[in-house]
C-alpha cells in the first residue's frame, strides 16, 4: 500500500512538473495562457513588462569512461519555458499580443542558442577533454544569446514594432533549420576526414 501511495505521489508530481515546463518544439507556439505567474496582468496598468522564462541549460552525469566515449551531448542540452515563472504585464490586449509575439521570438532564440551550444560541444569535445571543457563554451554561447536578445528587445520595443520582429524571427527560424542536425533528439553527422 505504501509503495502504491508513493508511486501515485511521484506520478502526480511528474505530471504537475510536466505541465509547468514546455520544451521547445517547432509545432508549438506560446499562448497568453502560458504566462501563469501571479504577477501576469493585462489591463489595469499603464506599464508593460515581460519575463519569458525561456532558457537553455546543459547538465550531464556520467562516469569518466562514459564521458571519454561520448561525443554527442545533444540530449543533455535543454531549451524550456517555465509557465509559472513567465510574467507578462500589459496595459491592454493589443500590447499583450505584442509581448506574446516577442516571447515566441525569444523562445525560438533560446532554441537557436541551444543548438549552437550542442554544435560547439560536439566540435570541441575531444577524446582527452576534461569534464569541464564545456564551461567556456557555455559561457560564450550564453553571452551571445544575451546580446542578441537585448538587441532584439531594443530594436522591436519588446515586440511593439511587429514588422521588425517578424523579420528577426524569420532569421532565427532559418538559422534553427540550418542547425537541424543539432536538435535535442538528433545525431550529428560524422566528420569527414
Amino acid at each position: 500500500m505504501r509503495q502504491l501511495f508513493t508511486s501515485a505521489l511521484l506520478l502526480l508530481s511528474t505530471i504537475a512538473f510536466g505541465q509547468n515546463t514546455i520544451e521547445w518544439s517547432k509545432d508549438y507556439e506560446l499562448q497568453l495562457s502560458d504566462f501563469r505567474s501571479p504577477a501576469t496582468q493585462i489591463g489595469g496598468s499603464n506599464i508593460y513588462s515581460l519575463n519569458t522564462s525561456a532558457s537553455f541549460d546543459f547538465a550531464f552525469y556520467m562516469s569518466n569512461a562514459q564521458f571519454m566515449f561520448t561525443k554527442n551531448f545533444n540530449d543533455k542540452v535543454n531549451c524550456t519555458f517555465k509557465r509559472d515563472a513567465a510574467v507578462l504585464v500589459a496595459p491592454d490586449s493589443s500590447t499583450a499580443m505584442d509581448l506574446l509575439l516577442f516571447a515566441r521570438y525569444d523562445f525560438d532564440l533560446a532554441e537557436l542558442y541551444a543548438r549552437k551550444l550542442r554544435e560547439k560541444l560536439y566540435e570541441e569535445k575531444g577524446a582527452f577533454s576534461d569534464m569541464n571543457f564545456f564551461r567556456p563554451v557555455f559561457d560564450q554561447i550564453q553571452q551571445e544569446f544575451a546580446v542578441r536578445h537585448t538587441n532584439a528587445a531594443k530594436a522591436t520595443d519588446l515586440g511593439r514594432n511587429r514588422e521588425e520582429l517578424f523579420g528577426l524571427r524569420e532569421e532565427v527560424l532559418q538559422e534553427i533549420e540550418g542547425l537541424n542536425a543539432f536538435c535535442k533528439e538528433c545525431k550529428p553527422p560524422k566528420r569527414k576526414r
